[in-house]
């Protein structure tokens, strides 16, 4: 057990591989990995409506599941878009009500042509939340708020998910206290 909680948010775009390296480093450091596309996957199934307050919702239960792993001292690997301030609050609050530290990864495709393909040829076996449309991940570019928090920001263009993973874990030594 870590001699103390770390909650790493893995954002970026549509896309870009953020629920495979969030597996991956999962793995790697034998953290719980949360991933809110499947919350939110659930949530749509049980009947709520699709929207924002669904979205939301998502995120909160992420964050509550979240805080229940960090008070048991445990490395806790979040994977969701985190475009907005108001997204990257709920971690911060999940981090400051456990004395977890947190850590946020910020993946991007730099190769426009690639991130394009990849969404495209993508399938992640969800029957409610829908992939978006590539003018639906540019919109979203553009609207991505700026970070202000300190993160890490990694180009996944000719990486695969697992090489990835490991240049999160050693730049941020997490294995050592897992």
């Amino acid at each position: 057990m870590p001699a103390h909680p770390r909650l790493v948010v893995i954002a970026g775009l549509p896309g870009v591989g953020k629920t495979s390296v969030a597996a991956f480093l999962a793995t790697l450091v034998d953290a719980v990995h949360l991933s809110i596309d499947a919350v939110e996957e659930s949530l749509l199934a049980s009947g709520f409506a699709r929207g924002w307050q669904t979205g939301v919702a998502a995120y909160e239960a992420g964050r509550a599941m979240a805080e229940l792993n960090l008070h048991l001292g445990r490395v806790v690997v979040v994977d969701a878009v985190n475009d907005s301030e108001e997204a990257r609050e709920t971690w911060r609050r999940a981090a400051v009500d456990t004395g977890a530290s947190l850590e946020f990864v910020h993946l991007i495709l730099a190769d426009v042509s690639d991130h394009q393909r990849r969404l495209e040829g993508r399938d992640r076996g969800f029957a409610h939340v829908t992939e978006p449309l590539w003018s639906d991940v540019q919109r979203r570019r553009h609207e991505y708020a700026p970070w202000t928090d300190p993160v890490l920001e990694i180009d996944t263009s000719n990486h695969s998910a697992d090489q990835v993973a490991a240049l999160v874990e050693e730049r941020l030594a997490l294995r050592s206290i897992s």
